[in-house]
């Protein structure tokens, strides 16, 4: 997204007199023009956090565009969390965001990594923190509209039992209102991607495993990607020939 991680803020930001909010609309609109930008047929999509709240909407909106979806941490409404202290020129906005999300993590991971978690959020952008929990707790409120997930889409829902933004309550009660859903609780916490990723794959396989199962067409991609990846094209039009092979170069 812009504003995140080596993605530089959209030009003329600096002349922007409101502040930064994430809202459901451009998140959405975001992840389609990327996956079309990149060529994906139907891909499996996965977020975590405000990436795993955003699947609902993802499923409402744009069912025949995914395979599936694997909501990490999400849940219908995680109220709350969209407050002024995160940004505020009396604060250090990096210990501040870093900290506060430090204790949503399981106290059984490793510190190596729950520390490495820390350091990542310490080096946000001044309010961008601020501003994604503008989706996250003010305008992603679906607890009235998942009943109406057809369930075309198969969605994962997976949570820690230690993650107190969306507890293992808030995403089971989500979960029984989702067609064509499973809920997976496991020991771990809000961020099981960085804070242990060992114990994440050991989680994650099995559904990885089930989306490949459950899609002939992907199985049988899979079967041909494991025999090599020497003279096949991987997408649709001509101008990948003359690229470099050691990398994919995207046009937007």
């Amino acid at each position: 997204l812009p504003w995140h991680g080596k993605s530089l803020p959209p030009a003329g930001w600096h002349l922007d007199e409101e502040e930064y909010k994430l809202t459901t609309s451009f998140y959405v609109e975001f992840i389609i023009e990327f996956c079309r930008a990149l060529d994906l047929e139907k891909p499996v999509v996965m977020g975590e956090s405000m990436g795993g709240n955003i699947c609902l909407e993802l499923a409402l909106r744009h069912e025949n565009e995914f395979s599936a979806l694997i909501a990490l941490e999400g849940c219908d409404h995680s109220p709350g969390w969209h407050i002024d202290p995160l940004h505020h020129p009396h604060i250090h906005g990096g210990e501040a965001v870093a900290t506060a999300v430090f204790g949503l993590m399981a106290p059984d991971s490793p510190d190596e990594y729950r520390w490495e978690t820390w350091w990542y959020y310490a080096q946000g952008g001044p309010g961008i923190f601020k501003g994604d929990l503008y989706y996250y707790s003010v305008d992603s409120d679906y607890r009235d509209r998942v009943h109406k997930i057809s369930g075309k889409v198969p969605i994962y829902f997976l949570t820690g039992e230690y993650d107190f933004a969306c507890t293992p309550t808030m995403t089971q009660r989500t979960a029984e209102k989702v067609k064509n859903s499973e809920c997976i609780i496991f020991g771990g916490g809000h961020f099981p991607t960085s804070e242990d990723p060992d114990k994440f794959k050991d989680v994650v396989t099995p559904v990885l495993k089930k989306i490949v199962q459950n899609d002939p067409k992907r199985r049988a991609n899979n079967a041909r990607d494991l025999g090599g990846h020497g003279g096949g094209s991987q997408g649709s039009g001509s101008r990948k020939d003359d690229r470099p092979s050691g990398r994919r170069v995207i046009d937007l």
